[in-house]
């Protein structure tokens, strides 16, 4: 039996890509392997979205191709959207590399994998222009790498969106939605292995359905998810911010097992940075939507994202951004400082900011933000909270971690767990009570009380 070791990199739309190649894989008869060093094939599923993610990208594929070169590996397979990206620039540099596989061409992986066959005659699908339709379905074979109780279910590909900062349309292609009853029959087969949590992803989640001639299906979808017995909790991310319709934010009221958290990428609150962004939008919009969304869904936890140092933006527009953030006090936020990435419409932008100006920026964001977070963690304090229980913590073996439903996994904090009744033995997975006794910046600790 021949070993296939993975290397998934980016986000978790990525991350499901190279689940279903896995699945592909060991439904052919291959094995699947964490480690590298002892596997026949090695597959790198790349980012390219940012300087960064592209760095490790290359970083893992040179390892990849030195494991070849030192006869560990015997074929070394790249995939995922650096090679949507820079495919020519790929296949020139990297000629020990056996197979370029893009993100419409997972269902390939089978081809590439096969040492008798020559990659050269993998047919090439073009991205954009409404030319890319892959899609996987609940029939797709897929082999998970997220613990066994949380998953991920891609509701859409692609992006229509013209945001100046963004390669992802040139990389995914235009936007295309699952069919709904496909979605709700995967969100069983999740359930009946054991899923608790499901995590509804796209690259922009609440445009779900529109390109189908559906009218607010996101909403309908999670009303058809909560509806499932054996899952707990149902989550969205990647909300844009034009399309948080009143009819979404009653299913998320009013569905029991959807949680009340809503991941918002803002990237900034300046109007004239906006603009620049092609976002449009200004600072009291924005401001108008935090209320709304408070205001239909009480108690709910928001999370967003901003962008500093983005073409034009001036020390007037972070303070704008600043003050935004401060009066609109949200309960997670991400700050990423901005990356020049050619093919976007930013590249050519002028006024470029000097990188060490938006770390400085960037710096003093999340120094306001841990002020918040800490301050609205102090207010759970000697509260009770529903948990989902995960095991040993990341921080100590001493502790035990869980979240709570305004906690998505590995981007917000964690309910840190130092006590629980004695003889007792929480189960990963499982939803218990837990009081809260201590804040932290971004995490809590706690004791569990019961189930």
């Amino acid at each position: 039996m021949k070993k296939v070791g993975f290397v998934s990199l980016g986000c978790p739309k990525n991350l499901v890509d190279s689940e279903v190649m896995m699945g592909q894989l060991a439904e052919a008869g291959y094995e699947i392997t964490n480690s590298g060093d002892d596997a026949d094939t090695v597959v790198v599923n790349t980012c390219g979205f940012i300087e960064s993610a592209k760095q490790e990208s290359i970083d893992a594929i040179l390892e990849a191709t030195n494991l070849k070169a030192e006869g560990k590996a015997k074929r070394v397979i790249v995939a995922g959207c650096l090679v949507e990206r820079y495919r020519d620039d790929l296949v020139k540099e990297l000629p020990e590399v056996d197979a370029f596989i893009g993100t419409s061409q997972v269902n390939d992986i089978l081809k590439a994998a096969d040492d008798k066959f020559d990659a050269k005659e993998l047919t090439i699908t073009p991205i954009g222009n409404k030319t890319s339709t892959y899609l996987y379905d609940e029939y797709t074979p897929r082999m998970r790498a997220t613990q066994s109780h949380t998953a991920f279910i891609k509701v859409a590909e692609g992006c229509d969106r013209p945001c100046a900062f963004c390669s992802i349309p040139s990389m995914r292609g235009s936007f295309r939605s699952r069919r709904f009853g496909s979605i709700v029959e995967e969100a069983r087969n999740l359930a009946k292995q054991g899923v608790k949590e499901v995590v509804l992803i796209a690259q922009d989640s609440s445009r779900y359905g529109e390109d189908l001639g559906e009218v607010d299906a996101l909403a309908a979808l999670i009303r058809a998810l909560g509806e499932i017995e054996e899952l707990e909790w149902v989550r969205v991310m990647y909300a844009y911010p034009t399309h948080i319709s009143d009819a979404f934010l009653a299913a998320i009221a009013e569905t029991p097992k959807a949680v009340k958290y809503l991941d918002m990428p803002l990237q900034h609150g300046s109007r004239n940075v906006l603009k620049l962004m092609k976002r449009g939008g200004t600072r009291e919009s924005l401001e108008k939507l935090i209320t709304r969304v408070r205001d239909r869904v009480p108690g709910i936890t928001i999370r967003t994202t901003f962008i500093t140092g983005f073409p034009g933006e001036t020390d007037d527009d972070f303070e704008e951004l600043l003050e935004f953030v401060k009066n609109c006090r949200f309960d997670n936020v991400g700050v990423f400082t901005y990356s020049d990435e050619e093919g976007t419409a930013a590249f050519d932008l002028p006024n470029k900011v000097d990188p060490k100006i938006a770390e400085k920026r960037r710096n003093r964001l999340m120094k306001e933000q841990a002020k918040i977070s800490k301050s609205l963690n102090k207010s759970k304090v000697g509260t009770t909270r529903r948990v989902l229980f995960e095991g040993l913590s990341q921080e100590s073996d001493l502790l035990f971690q869980g979240r709570l439903e305004g906690q998505a996994e590995e981007i917000d904090g964690y309910i840190l767990i130092n006590d629980m009744p004695e003889g007792f033995e929480p189960k990963v997975g499982e939803i218990y009570n837990v009081r809260i006794n201590e804040a932290l910046d971004y995490d809590l600790v706690g004791e569990i009380l019961s189930r």
